[in-house]
């Protein structure tokens, strides 16, 4: 697992928000994550999504 990109997350709560840095620090990342207006399940695409995606929706060739 990757570590979290703290200044963009500090960015993105205390100049975007608008939070204070007590209230920031107190937030959990789920609480930060909705405020934020992240929906569970907008993680990225991972290869398994990406194949199941494929299927449900194959590429149309035209017919010669």
């Amino acid at each position: 697992m990757t570590g979290f990109d703290w200044p963009a997350l500090m960015r993105a709560g205390m100049r975007g928000l608008g939070l204070e840095p007590s209230v920031f620090w107190n937030l959990t990342p789920a609480e930060l994550a909705l405020m934020l207006g992240r929906e569970p399940g907008d993680g990225p695409l991972n290869r398994d999504r990406l194949e199941a995606l494929s299927r449900a929706f194959p590429d149309q060739t035209e017919a010669k």
